[in-house]
């Protein structure tokens, strides 16, 4: 005898799995019911409904925190690989479309901002008429599928995620300071120099830190105190151009300013350790023909700010 399915039971399990997916992409129940437009309790019944489906616990509920369980990680990463043909299907469709269209949502630093992402956005809407792009900017490492974010560029080291990443371009920053700060405090000649300097801290607070250089001789870790200190880079630039200290500036705009007068590389053989520069969207979203087009716009401003 062969057994039959009904229609609804299939949706009804789908629905689930789907809701499963959201909720540990957004990290928390509260998160993917906002997501989802779902009461709360809706959310961790459906789950709670798949878990007997399948016959074993998928997450480990907390009042503070929501963790995988073996069977959740192994079912997470098939069912979201599913997930994602089903929307890759969906997606050719879309690129069949001779002119991109549709809503971006972007998140990005102000740094970024400033410096290229705000002047590609506008460049790129008066290429695509029929495009939106909604930048959401801040220094904080927001979740993407909670702000509903399609697409973010992030500097330095990633934490594990089941997020994808995409590197766009490599990223150190060369030891600088202003010519008026050096005429008047002299100039380091060795990493632990900088101890004996005023330097402008990246960060929420000026009182001492660590920095770690990559030199001739591998790393060095060198202890630095500062008057001042700004948890955002067009700040901190600001800051060292105007003689406030010495500052680990990133490397193109470091190149700029060096070259313009208004900064000088110090400890020449020095950099910070090298990292990157990402593109950054959900892994459980193919990439749209949309985020793909926006993120090849960058990669070529990039070039062209490099250059």
């Amino acid at each position: 005898m062969i057994n039959t399915i009904s229609t609804a039971s299939i949706i009804f399990n789908f629905n689930d799995v789907l809701v499963f997916i959201r909720v540990v992409e957004a990290g928390s129940f509260a998160a993917a019911a906002r997501l989802l437009g779902m009461p709360n309790p809706t959310v961790s019944r459906r789950v709670a409904a798949l878990e007997r489906e399948v016959g074993t616990r998928l997450l480990q509920r907390t009042t503070r925190s929501l963790h995988m369980t073996d069977a959740g990680r192994l079912y997470y990463e098939q069912s979201s690989r599913a997930l994602q043909m089903i929307e890759e299907a969906n997606l050719k469709l879309a690129e069949s479309r001779s002119e991109p269209s549709g809503t971006l949502r972007v998140t990005a630093s102000h740094g970024f901002a400033a410096q290229l992402l705000t002047g590609a956005t506008l460049e790129f809407l008066s290429r695509h008429p029929k495009t939106r792009i909604e930048l959401l900017l801040t220094d904080e490492r927001i979740n993407l599928i909670e702000n509903y974010v399609d697409l973010a560029f992030r500097a330095g080291p990633l934490p594990d995620s089941t997020l994808i990443a995409r590197k766009l371009a490599p990223l150190y920053r060369l030891i600088c300071a202003s010519p008026r700060y050096l005429d008047s405090r002299g100039t380091p000649e060795t990493p632990a120099d900088l101890a004996q300097h005023d330097c402008v801290i990246a960060g929420k607070s000026a009182s001492s830190t660590e920095w770690v250089l990559a030199g001739p001789e591998g790393t060095e870790t060198v202890e630095v105190s500062g008057r001042f200190a700004a948890n955002e880079v067009q700040t901190v630039i600001a800051a060292t151009i105007a003689g406030n200290g010495i500052a680990q500036v990133p490397h193109r705009t470091a190149e700029k300013l060096i070259a313009n007068g208004q900064l000088r590389r110090l400890l020449d053989t020095y950099t910070t350790p090298p990292d990157g520069f990402y593109a950054v969207y959900p892994s459980s979203r193919h990439l749209s023909p949309l985020v793909r087009m926006f993120i090849e716009h960058v990669i070529e401003q990039l070039k062209t700010y490099e250059g």
